[in-house]
């Protein structure tokens, strides 16, 4: 229940690693490893791995003990976090950091129902973070998860200039957009998009 009870301020944070000093100060992976296996077997949590280098394969350069933990599905998570149907409908100031965390949540259940294995790139020094990798037959593929029509992609900007990815994906609440480095994809149709432009390696 420590774990469980946790999820929804693990992805509040900016830095949304799933953290076991964050359940119990001095908390170590052995405490918990039996109750993230009950949590993860029982279906009710999807966890992404860290990759330390975006190359195929992506499963070759995953960090085991490095990942992020979500719930099953973002309703469940809304409700756990005790939101309102008004304030995700009218949105708010105070509101905004977590919903990027619903954002992320969303776009995670959906890679996962596709039957994408999840994974998320980020430096040793948390820096230039991308959202999700996805494997795909040449090479992989950054998605970068945007929870309003805010589309400014640092993050991967700077990824693609520095790996040269054959394509980058923004999902956000704007229209398909395509873009000279990347394509804007709406939240809503990102699993379909993959299926139909892309073979990705499940």
């Amino acid at each position: 229940m420590m774990v469980w009870n946790s999820i929804p301020s693990q992805l509040a944070k900016e830095n949304r690693k799933f953290m076991y000093g964050a359940l119990r100060e001095g908390a170590r992976a052995k405490d918990f490893e039996l109750a993230i296996q009950w949590l993860e077997d029982a279906g009710l949590i999807l966890k992404s791995y860290r990759v330390s280098k975006p190359d195929i394969p992506l499963i070759a350069y995953m960090e085991m003990n490095s990942f992020k933990m979500f719930m099953f599905d973002v309703g469940l998570l809304t409700a756990k976090a005790g939101l309102s149907a008004r304030l995700l409908l009218e949105g708010s100031r105070i509101f905004e950091e977590f919903k990027g965390a619903l954002t992320e949540q969303y776009v995670a259940q959906e890679l996962h129902a596709a039957g994408y294995p999840l994974y998320y790139f980020a430096t040793a020094r948390s820096t230039g973070e991308i959202d999700f990798m996805l494997q795909g037959d040449l090479d992989c593929v950054p998605i970068e998860v945007k929870a309003e029509q805010n589309l400014r992609a640092r993050s991967l900007k700077a990824f693609c200039d520095k790996y040269k990815p054959g394509m980058a994906i923004r999902s956000s609440m704007s229209n398909y957009k395509q873009e000279d480095w990347l394509t804007n994809v709406p939240l809503y149709m990102l699993a379909e998009y993959l299926k139909r432009t892309i073979y990705v390696v499940s």
